[in-house]
Formats: structure tokens, C-alpha cells, sequence
């Protein structure tokens, strides 16, 4: 039976199309329901750090704590490193691991966080039980995921259509849950949490210059990505296929009407004491 790790693939992979959404990322858009809790003196983990742009605002709310970012892929560590140096921050560090299996003590941390991570995992439950007990008693567990079914735009557009029926088999064939938003609650009880707050929050793209970033960075993500890659090798769809859906993609960007709404759900889980 293959260890939890090796029973999902992440998605996106990391593209520049999807590095420009994930750099993009702040504490202040990502992370606003956890920062009414977060203390100077904190000792912080950020799982799935990616490139370290959330790690790093999280270690400027703690200058007299610690964040320790860490990621599966080793590579993205060298860019959250240099996002850390660049803001002359001394109060992170990062390192290659599993949220299946952290390599980390019982107790060990002050908050233990995770942006858009369960939606990519192989056994959500696992990572959100490991999450748990690398809390120090009286601590924070806090996830938050993107819902894709719960996803919206206008005008409607037959094309984006596809691309959300193709999004959600590409990324279950790939062990993963993009509904993930709506079962963060349900996860976190199996998980043994008992003081959950769920909340929910949304990112909105609707001027020319949201229109132009949000469409433009799917448009690509779509024909050029290890997201590409995954739905022409997985059988999913066709290289003329994914060309229509960055298409579709690109004509809603230019409606000087369009709108889109990306629904998150949310948890802050406090370990019992």
C-alpha cells in the first residue's frame, strides 16, 4: 500500500501561471480570518509554503516568534528563501515535508497553517490529524481552502463551463478534492477537532486590470502548465480541447461586464488545553 504522500499529485505544479497567482497571495487576501489570533511571540507553521509570500507577512505579525515554512517541493524553497531575505526577515525558516507525516514533535507549535493544501492532499484527514498534533495545547489549527463547484462568473460562457467539469476530473484523477471548501468542517471532526470555527470569505476579479490577471493566468495555466499536461496524458481532454477552454478563459476577460467569484471555506481549530 503506498504511503499517503505518494496518493496525490499536486495539480498546478509550478508553472509561472501559477506562480504568478501564488505570489500574489498576502496574509491580508489568503489569511484575514487567523490574523485576529496571531500574538508577537508565536511560533508559526506554514504548510505549503510554495514560493513564501503569506510565511513571510505571517513573520512580520510574530517579529518576536518564529515561522517555519515547509513545502513537498524542494525547488519552490530557494524562491520562499529569497522572499523571506528580501524583506530582511530573521525570524523564518523552510524545509522540504509531507503534511501526511510532519517531521516535527507533538506540541511543537504556537499555529499550524494551511492555504489552499487539503484540497491537494492524498488523505485530508491524515494531514489535518498530523496539523493537530504538532499543536501545542491551547493552540491553533487553521486551514483554508478554495470550493470549486461553489466557483461563479459572468456572463456565462459555455467554455468555462468545460473548464470546471475538465478542473474537477484532472484534479480527482489526481487524488485530490477541489470541492474542498465545504468539507473543511467535516474533515477537521474526523480529524478529532472539537473547537471548530468554520467561516468562509471570497477573492472577487471584476475590473479590466482582475479580469485581465485572473483570465490570463487560467488562459495559460491551461494550455501550458503540469495542469495541461495531466488532462492531455490522464485522457481528459484533448490538445484542441484545453486550446477552446484558455479561449473561453481569454473572451471573458475582455466582457467589460464579467465578474467572477471564488468561494473559500475556512477553519480555526483550537487544541483543547
Amino acid at each position: 500500500m503506498p504511503h499517503a504522500q505518494e496518493t496525490a499529485v499536486y495539480t498546478h505544479g509550478h508553472h509561472e501561471s501559477v506562480l504568478r497567482s501564488h505570489t500574489w497571495r498576502t496574509a491580508a487576501n489568503s489569511a484575514a480570518y487567523l490574523l485576529g489570533s496571531l500574538k508577537p511571540h508565536m511560533k508559526v507553521l506554514d504548510i505549503g509554503c510554495g514560493p513564501g509570500t503569506i510565511t513571510a507577512d505571517l513573520a512580520a505579525l510574530v517579529p518576536d516568534g518564529h515561522v517555519t515554512g515547509v513545502d513537498r517541493a524542494a525547488e519552490i524553497l530557494e524562491q520562499a528563501r529569497a522572499t523571506a531575505a528580501a524583506r530582511g526577515l530573521a525570524n523564518t525558516d523552510f524545509a522540504v515535508a509531507d503534511v501526511h507525516a510532519l517531521p516535527y514533535p507533538d506540541d511543537t507549535f504556537c499555529v499550524v497553517h494551511a492555504h489552499q493544501v487539503l484540497q491537494h492532499v492524498g488523505d485530508p484527514v491524515q494531514a489535518l490529524r498530523e496539523m493537530l498534533r504538532v499543536t501545542r495545547p491551547g493552540g491553533l489549527v487553521a486551514a483554508r481552502d478554495s470550493d470549486y463547484a461553489a466557483m461563479t462568473w459572468y456572463p456565462a460562457s459555455p467554455g468555462m463551463d468545460d473548464w470546471l467539469d475538465l478542473y474537477h476530473r484532472v484534479a480527482r484523477a489526481n487524488g485530490g478534492e477541489p470541492d474542498a471548501g465545504r468539507r473543511l468542517k467535516a474533515w477537521a471532526l474526523a480529524a478529532g477537532c472539537t473547537d471548530i470555527t468554520a467561516t468562509s470569505a471570497t477573492w472577487t476579479f471584476s475590473t479590466a486590470e482582475e479580469r485581465a490577471w485572473w483570465s490570463g493566468l487560467w488562459a495559460e495555466r491551461t494550455v501550458a502548465s503540469a495542469y495541461a499536461e495531466r488532462a492531455a496524458q490522464g485522457g481528459h481532454a484533448t490538445t484542441e480541447q484545453l486550446r477552446a477552454v484558455s479561449r473561453a478563459w481569454r473572451e471573458w476577460g475582455r466582457q467589460e461586464d464579467g465578474w467572477f467569484g471564488v468561494l473559500h471555506g475556512e477553519i480555526l481549530c483550537r487544541k483543547a488545553a
